[in-house]
């Protein structure tokens, strides 16, 4: 049977060495684990990114030679190590012992002794381990993200960095079609399932407790749906109303495709679009369950020619391509594989989806701009940008309970117990 820490490390190192995303090597590395040892497997994976630069900064002068790129395994395995020392309940003993035995089954028998030196030194020195850290270090961040969102945000750092190293709430959309809110929240406690209504999304539910799928009620009959509270306010901006056209730009996986669908009954037709033909059938699947339809079209949606047929949208939602620094929490692989040459271009191919999106868009329709980044660069300055530029676009300040304003805009940043980080701007196209 393949151990869990082995699979993890291995995960970790290609994470590291490839930029692989995390979502990609998981089903890889639970080739062959029992349940029990595949909730160890993520637990390991995710805790030891989320905490992958505070560790790596406070380990870094027990590493007496430094190891080749190749053995980047046997580094992520001491890694795993450390963060069940100091973030798990784990005994100390096994999370050693697995590390050591970890080394022999990766065909690294010499690593052995390293790791259970360097992690016994752990085990005595946890006091004197993380002093002197730098704030990025300390905060378990790149020290360049670290930077940038200190810039961005001075008054708020601590809560951001406490909110993004945070485990992520459950939260949950209702389809308003079947039951309302309360109906549904009484049908959870009926089951001992403690859940709560979120604060601003209508139909939001958060759960106490994470839970599979199968275990929530109506989920397989399209009664609910897995979404965070930030990502479905914005069918509440989009305004929608019966014989409208709607576009769903970058739409995969199809969490907001289906938010649309079901707030509103009797559009005339929702286009969901996006430039990853196999995530288009991740949307499928989501609508078939739902028991929804839309037009599924893979292409990208800046290159107009290749997919828009001239028919103008009434609602056009772009949540754009971006850092996803909003959202570290759910995807902490972020921390290693996005990099601060990556924003620049990020910020470019947000532009160029908004100039050429916005034809598409009719007199008197409305745009929403998402994303799921704290960068103002990629938020207000975006915005701020293209209505310099577009003088038939005109920004709707947004007069709403939640989030922070950024002139008409709101930004959310993320919540210990709420909702991820996200932007979003309103604009709507003059007559």
């Amino acid at each position: 049977m393949k151990c869990p820490r082995v699979a993890a490390a291995r995960c970790l190192a290609s994470i590291a060495q490839e930029g692989s995303s995390l979502s990609r090597q998981l089903p890889l590395g639970e080739q062959d684990l029992d349940p029990a040892q595949r909730s160890l497997y993520r637990e390991l994976c995710y805790g030891t990114l989320r905490y992958y630069w505070r560790l790596d900064a406070g380990l870094k002068p027990l590493f007496s030679k430094g190891l080749k790129p190749k053995d980047s395994d046997v580094k992520m395995l001491i890694l795993i190590g450390a963060y069940q020392l100091f973030y798990t309940r784990i005994p100390p003993h096994a999370a050693i012992n697995s590390a050591v035995e970890g080394c022999r089954s990766l065909g690294k028998k010499w690593a052995s002794g390293m790791a259970n030196a360097i992690l016994r030194r752990c085990q005595r020195e946890q006091e004197t381990l993380f002093t002197n850290l730098k704030p990025a270090a300390e905060a378990a961040f790149p020290a360049w993200l670290y930077q940038a969102i200190e810039q961005a945000w001075p008054d708020k750092i601590a809560e951001i960095m406490a909110a993004s190293n945070a485990h992520p709430p459950f939260c949950l959309r209702l389809n308003p079609r079947h039951q309302d809110r309360d109906a549904y929240l009484s049908r959870l406690a009926e089951l001992d399932m403690a859940a709560s209504a979120c604060d601003f999304a209508p139909y939001g539910i958060r759960l106490e407790q994470a839970c599979s799928v199968d275990k929530l009620p109506g989920f397989f009959e399209g009664h609910i749906s897995v979404q965070d509270e930030a990502a479905q306010l914005c069918t509440e901006l989009l305004d929608l109303k019966p014989g409208q056209r709607v576009l769903d730009a970058c739409a995969a996986p199809g969490g907001k495709t289906g938010a649309i669908l079901e707030a509103q009954a009797a559009l005339s037709e929702v286009v969901a679009l996006d430039i990853d033909e196999q995530r288009l059938q991740r949307i499928s699947e989501n609508l078939k369950r739902l028991e929804l339809s839309a037009s599924l079209v893979a292409a990208d949606a800046a290159d107009l020619d290749s997919w828009w047929d001239g028919r103008h949208f009434d609602r056009i939602l772009l949540d754009a391509p971006c850092s996803a620094v909003g959202v570290i929490r759910r995807n902490p692989d972020i921390k290693l594989n996005r990099v601060v040459s990556d924003i620049a271009p990020l910020c470019r191919l947000q532009a160029n989806l908004l100039n050429n999106l916005w034809h598409c868009l009719a007199p008197g329709g409305l745009f929403v701009y998402a994303t799921c980044s704290l960068l103002p660069d990629e938020n207000e300055a975006q915005i701020s940008a293209f209505l310099s530029r577009e003088a038939s676009a005109e920004l709707l300040p947004l007069d709403v309970a939640w989030g922070q304003d950024r002139g008409g805009c709101r930004q959310l940043f993320p919540q210990e117990q709420g909702h991820d980080g996200f932007f979003y701007a309103l604009m709507r196209k003059k007559l």
